[in-house]
């Protein structure tokens, strides 16, 4: 079995309950997550051998991520102590008409403060497959940028395979002398899958998104204009070997539609739009995606319909489940699909 590596900052969500906005009541309810967290969970609950690497404070707080991550069976030995703090965000849940609201205070965190030098790439990837990267990182700090490429540079002189999420969070983009674009594009020239919705390719590669207007169960998308779409992607990606792209409409807070697209040797290849009613929770939706996709390219080589469609039924039950993490097995996504 492959060992795949992911790498990024764990996080405490704080949320109120039902509906109540960031500012009222007094009741909060904390879980931990974080996008390249909710990755290494949900491929570890595909039965992969995961490991995860992040910097995390030395404290009862750092030492209750690390019991997390690992009672969902991921290695944790590579994750450093240090630092003042452990990030945190506030999520105040969409309702009705109402979108929901992200306030970060990640500022001075343990992982803000990465740099390189301070994880062992080469004695890490010696002992993995497949390594997973984000945006996000590089959104935290221009020392946690730093260490990111530190990384993928690392992992391809080793010959890893890369997987990146373009992730692309404009309310973390703060520090001197950031640069989304520049950066973001730069990350996704290491990928060999990329992934995205159509707001983060826009912003990662200047490229206007394909226009759609509500997307439905029953809508048609415009696939002409997708492989012009994808064509220029592979022009700026050409190491790039296979990239996928998230289309999700949110009709209300409890209503989405939610397909996605994959562009493969040439070919373009399209999920059926799922309507989902009702919503639990949809936060992570796009990393159970990313999971489920990793998971599938290795097991299904060769066959990548069977792959988006395991990856967008992934994605899609992950709306039923609570919390960040996609705690759904391969076996309840293949028994969904029939």
């Amino acid at each position: 079995m492959k060992k795949i590596v992911t790498f990024g900052e764990i996080l405490l969500r704080w949320s109120k309950g039902g509906a109540q906005r960031l500012k009222q009541g007094s009741d909060w309810t904390g879980k931990f997550g974080g996008s390249e967290a909710n990755v290494a969970v949900s491929l570890a609950m595909l039965g992969n051998k995961v490991g995860y690497v992040s910097r995390v404070p030395q404290n009862e707080v750092g030492q209750a991520c690390l019991n997390e991550l690992r009672y969902y069976g991921i290695d944790t030995r590579d994750v450093v102590r240090g630092g003042d703090r452990l990030g945190t965000y506030y999520f105040e849940a969409a309702a009705g008409l109402r979108r929901s609201q992200v306030v970060y205070d990640r500022r001075g965190s343990s992982f803000y403060s990465c740099a390189p030098g301070m994880f062992p790439w080469r004695d890490i990837f010696s002992r993995t497959d497949i390594f997973h990267c984000s945006g996000i990182t590089c959104a935290v700090s221009q020392s946690a940028t730093d260490a990111t490429f530190e990384a993928v540079r690392t992992a391809k002189d080793m010959g890893l395979r890369i997987t990146c999420d373009i992730n692309f969070r404009k309310n973390l983009w703060r520090y001197e002398g950031a640069d989304a674009h520049k950066t973001l594009n730069a990350l996704m020239q290491y990928s060999d899958y990329i992934f995205g919705d159509q707001d983060e390719w826009e912003v990662a590669t200047g490229v206007k998104q394909v226009p759609m207007d509500h997307m439905m169960a029953d809508t048609e998308l415009d696939m002409d204009a997708y492989r012009r779409y994808f064509d220029e992607m592979h022009r700026q990606f050409p190491n790039c070997k296979e990239m996928m792209l998230g289309l999700r409409n949110q009709i209300t807070s409890t209503h989405h539609t939610l397909t996605a697209l994959l562009w493969y040797e040439g070919e373009i290849y399209q999920a059926r739009i799922y309507d989902i009613y009702p919503i639990v929770d949809p936060v992570g939706v796009g990393d159970a995606f990313v999971a489920a996709y990793i998971h599938a390219a290795e097991k299904w080589k060769g066959e990548p319909q069977r792959c988006l469609d395991f990856s967008v039924a992934a994605s899609q039950l992950k709306n039923s489940v609570a919390g960040d993490f996609n705690l759904v097995t391969e076996d309840e996504i293949l028994q969904f699909i029939k």
